[in-house]
C-alpha cells in the first residue's frame, strides 16, 4: 500500500519526466531541422516557409541564436493569446469543444478542491477510526493518506453530515456547470452553422443495400425508387463503384510524377548534365536511358490506362456497387429520408445521412445488412472476452501495489524489494506505469473492431471506438482496480471474517485504493500528456523519411504528419478523470488536486497543439 513517502516519489519522478518533456519541446521546436514537425499546420496553410539562414551549413540545422533560447517557454503563452473564434476558424468548431471539456474540468474541480480541503480533509484527519480499527485487527492495513479519507470515519458518526453535505454540494454544482456549458456550446453551433458555407453532404443520404434487380442497373433502379417515393425533392444520386485497381493506377502515376519531379529539379541545379536511370526495378538494373524521357512517356502511358481503367470501371455492371449516395433539393427533405425507414423490409434501401468525402470509410459501403448483424454479435463477444481476460494484467498491476504479494511469490527479491527507495518506486510509480503499458495497444484494437462492425463513417469508427474504451476502463481500471487491489490487500482478513463482515471491510478498503489512481493520474495525465506535447513518434519518423526517402518538395509534405488528438483515446480518458473526481471527491479528496493539475496541464498542452496541428 503506497504511503505519503511512496506518492512523494512517484511525483517527483513524473514531475521531472514531464519537466524534462516540456523543456526538451522548448528546445527541439526552435531547431530549424524540426520546424515541419512542430508547426505542421501552418506548412499546410502556405503561411509558413522553410527556415533560412545564410552563413554556416549548421545554421540549416541548427539554432546558433542565444536571444531565442532565453524565451524558449514563450510557446506557453503563445497558446493561450489565440481568442476562441479565431482558435474555431483555425482548427475548427470540434476541436474548440474538445479543448473546453478540459476547461470544464478545471471549472468544475478547483472549486471543488478549494471547498473538499477545507471541510472535509480537517473532518477525515481530525479522527481516529483506523488507529482503533488496527488496534484491534492488526492484520488490516492502511496508510497516513488513508487518515485523509471517509475510511478514517467510523459509521454511524455525527461527522459524516459533513461528507453528505458536501456530497449534495459537489452534485449541484457539477450539473450547474455542465449546463451552463451545455448551453454556451449549443449558441457555438448554432453560429457556426449559421455562418457555414452550405456543403453538399447537407443535402446528401447514404443509401445501402438497394436490392438486385434483374430488369434494371443499380443506377436506374435508384433513380426510379427516389423518383417514386420522394419526387418533389430528389435532386439526383451517384452509385458506389468499387475502383480499388484505378486508385491503386493513380497511386502508381503519383509516384512516378514525383520521380519525374525529382529529375527534372535535378537538372535543373546542373544543366551541363543530363540525369540517367536504369528501366529496372527501382532503376537499379536495366537499360540506362535519360530519366526526364523515361518517366515523362511512362506518366503518359499510365495516364491514358487510368483513363480506359475509368472507363471499364464505369460501364461495368459488376464493378457497380449496392450504395449510392442521393442528393436532395433541400436540407428538409435529405432528413426526412435519412430519418424514417423507406420499405416495409428493414433490412433493404437503409438510409442515413451521408459522411462528408474525408469522412467516408469506403470499405464498409457495400456490407450486406445480414452480415451487419453477425458482424456486431461477434464484435460484442469479442469485446466481452477481451474485457473479461484483460482482468488477469489488471490483478498482476495490482500486485505490484502490494509489497507483501510480492515477497511471498518471490521470496528471494526480499532484501532488494525492502530497501526504501525500491519499496517507494514499487508502491508509488510501477502499477502506474505498468497499467499504462498494458493500454498501449488497446485503442488500435477496439478501432479494429469498429472497422469489422461495418460503420461507413470514420467519426462513427470513433466515436464507437470510443464509447468501449471508456466502458474498458470503468470495468478494468476503475472497477477492476478497485475490487482486486482490495482482495490483493485484505485477503487475509477476508480469510479470517464471517461473510457478514465481508463487506464492511470492503467498504473500509475501497477508498484505500485511490493511491493506486494518484499513482494513474501522475503517469498517464501528468507525463504522458506533457509527452504529447514532444510529438517523438512523428518527430522519429519524419527524420527518417526525410534522410532516405524524401526527393521532392511533395514527399516532404507527406513525410510531415500533423496527426490529430486521438478523439477515440483522449474522450475516454477524460471521462475516467472525470469519473475519479467526482467519486473520490467525498470519499479521498486528496485525489482532486492530481486532477485539477492534469486538466490544467492538458489544457495548455492541447490549446497549443490545435494551434500547430490539424484534426
Amino acid at each position: 500500500m503506497a504511503t505519503l513517502k511512496d506518492i512523494g516519489l512517484s511525483a517527483a519522478i513524473n514531475i521531472l519526466s514531464a519537466f524534462v518533456f516540456l523543456v526538451a519541446f522548448a528546445i527541439l521546436r526552435l531547431q530549424p531541422f524540426n520546424d515541419r514537425v512542430y508547426f505542421p499546420k501552418w506548412y499546410l496553410k502556405g503561411l509558413r516557409n522553410s527556415p533560412r539562414h545564410a552563413g554556416a551549413a549548421v545554421r540549416k540545422f541548427v539554432n546558433l541564436d542565444y536571444r531565442s533560447y532565453v524565451r524558449f517557454l514563450n510557446w506557453m503563452p503563445a497558446a493561450m493569446k489565440m481568442p476562441e473564434p479565431e482558435l474555431i476558424d483555425h482548427a475548427g468548431l470540434d476541436s474548440a469543444v474538445y479543448l473546453r471539456i478540459y476547461f470544464l474540468g478545471l471549472k468544475i474541480f478547483v472549486p471543488i478542491a478549494v471547498l473538499a480541503f477545507a471541510v472535509l480533509v480537517p473532518v477525515n484527519w481530525t479522527n481516529n477510526y483506523l488507529e482503533e480499527l488496527y488496534r484491534g485487527n492488526p492484520k488490516l492495513t492502511y496508510s497516513d493518506i488513508d487518515k485523509l479519507s471517509i475510511s478514517n470515519i467510523p459509521s454511524e458518526s455525527h461527522r459524516f453530515w459533513a461528507h453528505l453535505m458536501m456530497a449534495y454540494a459537489i452534485t449541484f454544482w457539477t450539473c450547474y456547470i455542465l449546463y451552463k456549458e451545455y448551453e454556451l456550446i449549443a449558441t457555438m453551433r448554432l453560429h457556426f452553422l449559421a455562418s457555414e458555407q452550405r456543403r453538399p453532404d447537407q443535402f446528401t443520404v447514404l443509401v445501402r443495400n438497394v436490392p438486385p434487380d434483374p430488369d434494371e442497373p443499380v443506377s436506374e433502379l435508384v433513380e426510379h425508387f427516389f423518383l417514386v417515393n420522394h419526387p418533389d425533392n430528389y435532386l439526383t444520386h451517384q452509385v458506389v463503384h468499387n475502383a480499388n485497381t484505378l486508385a491503386s493506377m493513380i497511386k502508381k502515376k503519383k509516384k512516378l510524377r514525383n520521380r519525374l519531379d525529382y529529375y527534372e529539379l535535378k537538372y535543373s541545379r546542373n544543366q551541363s548534365k543530363r540525369p540517367t536511370t536504369k528501366t529496372g526495378f527501382l532503376g537499379l538494373w536495366g537499360e540506362k536511358v535519360d530519366a526526364i524521357e523515361f518517366y515523362t512517356v511512362e506518366i503518359d502511358k499510365m495516364s491514358n490506362e487510368i483513363e480506359k481503367e475509368r472507363e471499364r470501371t464505369t460501364n461495368n455492371p459488376k464493378s457497380i456497387m449496392p450504395a449510392a449516395f442521393v442528393s436532395f433539393k433541400t436540407r428538409w427533405g435529405a432528413a426526412v429520408c435519412a430519418q424514417t425507414q423507406q420499405t416495409r423490409n428493414p433490412t433493404i434501401w437503409l438510409t442515413e445521412w451521408a459522411p462528408e468525402p474525408r469522412d467516408v470509410y469506403w470499405q464498409n459501403l457495400a456490407i450486406p445488412f445480414v452480415s451487419l448483424t453477425i458482424r456486431k454479435l461477434i464484435m460484442f463477444v469479442a469485446f466481452f472476452f477481451l474485457t473479461f481476460f484483460f482482468m488477469i494484467p489488471i490483478a498482476f498491476v495490482q500486485s505490484l501495489a502490494n509489497i507483501e504479494g510480492i515477497e511471498k511469490a518471490a521470496p528471494f527479491l526480499k532484501p532488494v524489494i525492502e530497501l526504501s527507495f525500491i519499496k517507494s518506486f514499487i508502491q508509488g510509480f510501477l502499477p502506474g506505469i505498468a497499467l499504462k503499458i498494458f493500454l498501449i495497444v488497446l485503442p488500435a484494437i477496439l478501432m479494429l473492431m469498429s472497422k469489422i462492425e461495418g460503420y461507413t463513417a470514420i467519426s462513427s469508427l470513433e466515436r464507437r471506438s470510443a464509447s468501449r474504451y471508456y466502458f474498458f476502463l470503468l470495468i478494468n481500471v476503475f472497477l477492476g482496480s478497485i475490487i482486486i487491489g482490495a482482495a490483493f490487500e485484505q485477503l487475509d482478513t477476508f480469510l479470517n471474517l464471517s461473510a457478514n463482515d465481508i463487506p464492511k471491510t470492503i467498504g473500509v478498503a475501497i477508498p484505500m485504493k485511490a493511491t493506486f489512481f494518484i499513482t494513474y493520474i501522475m503517469v498517464d495525465g501528468w507525463a504522458g500528456v506533457a509527452g504529447e506535447i514532444l510529438r517523438l513518434k512523428p518527430l522519429i519518423i519524419f527524420h527518417l523519411k526525410n534522410s532516405f526517402l524524401v526527393r521532392t518538395e511533395r514527399d516532404r509534405e507527406e513525410a510531415m504528419d500533423p496527426g490529430s488528438l486521438g478523439f477515440n483515446e483522449g474522450e475516454p480518458q477524460i471521462q475516467l478523470y472525470f469519473l475519479l473526481g467526482l467519486v473520490y471527491a467525498v470519499v479521498t479528496p486528496i485525489l482532486l488536486p492530481f486532477i485539477v493539475v492534469f486538466f490544467g496541464l492538458a489544457f495548455l498542452v492541447y490549446r497549443h497543439q490545435m494551434c500547430m496541428r490539424v484534426l
